[in-house]
């Protein structure tokens, strides 16, 4: 295994950035290609190993649950989150190396900007756009597509989407996101395990440490200035978005 040490900073920093806001998989999949997995094996491998935070952070949250508004259920919203990530789970499996590499700077980088931006460009759409049921599922479909092949920011998405369709109750909403992105990892995490895609040994390294990340994560965060953490995280994912575009486009 290369770069041990390094995975297991990478999964500390990356459970820790859940349990405040979001954003691991900058850190995750970046670390795991630097140690040397192929860039469809480090997503994959990826998703697997954050998985057990996000199944414990919906498991916290289950109090929290609320229904949709305008009679558009959670269930409902669940079936779409489930579909839309087992076909991007497929897409990706089907997407040849050399594209997956090419791809994901890109990814990285409009995962940035919505982790950075999402909430001030939340408000204005709110502003003009207002959609139904309907287009709500449709939305989801789409997002559980996004989770499945990649997931960076896709709950800081899901809330942005959510907010257009009339939730204003943050804490239902963080609880549904949490169950929703929990449900559409474990969809991918089955088709990634089932294909034998997952690099267990890097794996089992960074899913450890994610898991202590978090829980240290938590605890740390509750006496920080949430803005100052998320000021924190954006740093970072610009940071490991320009190395992954120095690394891809920059030593040619």
């Amino acid at each position: 295994m290369n770069h041990p040490f390094l995975l297991v900073g990478a999964g500390l920093l990356a459970g820790a950035m859940n349990s405040a806001a979001g954003g691991g998989t900058f850190v995750t999949l970046p670390a795991l290609i630097f140690a040397g997995l192929p860039a469809v094996g480090a997503n994959t491998s990826s998703t697997v190993a954050l998985f057990p935070g996000s199944l414990a952070g919906a498991w916290a949250y289950r109090d929290d649950f609320r229904a949709f508004q305008e009679g558009l259920t959670l269930r409902a919203m669940l079936a779409a989150s489930l579909t839309g990530s087992a076909l991007g789970a497929l897409l990706l499996l089907f997407t040849s190396a050399r594209v997956f590499e090419f791809v994901v700077p890109w990814l990285l980088l409009f995962g940035t900007l919505t982790f950075a931006l999402g909430r001030r460009a939340e408000v204005v759409l709110r502003r003009f756009v207002h959609i139904g049921p309907r287009a709500m599922l449709g939305a989801q479909l789409l997002l559980g597509v996004y989770a499945g092949y990649f997931g960076g920011a896709v709950g800081i998405m899901m809330m942005a989407t959510w907010s257009l369709f009339g939730m204003r109750d943050i804490r239902s909403m963080n609880a549904a996101k949490t169950l929703l992105v929990g449900a559409s990892n474990a969809v991918a995490v089955v088709c990634f395990i089932a294909a034998g895609r997952v690099w267990w040994p890097e794996t089992c390294l960074v899913l450890v440490a994610g898991t202590a990340g978090g829980y240290l994560g938590a605890r740390l965060t509750r006496r920080l200035d949430p803005e100052r953490v998320r000021l924190g995280i954006t740093a970072v994912n610009v940071a490991m978005t320009g190395i992954v575009f120095w690394r891809a486009f920059g030593r040619g």
